[in-house]
């Protein structure tokens, strides 16, 4: 492991915040897009 990988895990770590938060977002984002998609394919939403 190359002391930047350290440094940046010993960081994260330490200062306990998520360390995507923006890959966070999105991902949440396209998931909610795709449970509306589902919903208006299985006929719950018209």
């Amino acid at each position: 492991m190359t002391s930047k990988q350290a440094r940046l895990k010993e960081n994260v770590a330490t200062s306990g915040n998520p360390p995507y938060p923006y890959r966070t977002l999105w991902a949440i984002i396209l998931l909610a897009g795709n449970f509306l998609v589902a919903a208006f394919y299985f006929g719950i939403l018209k």
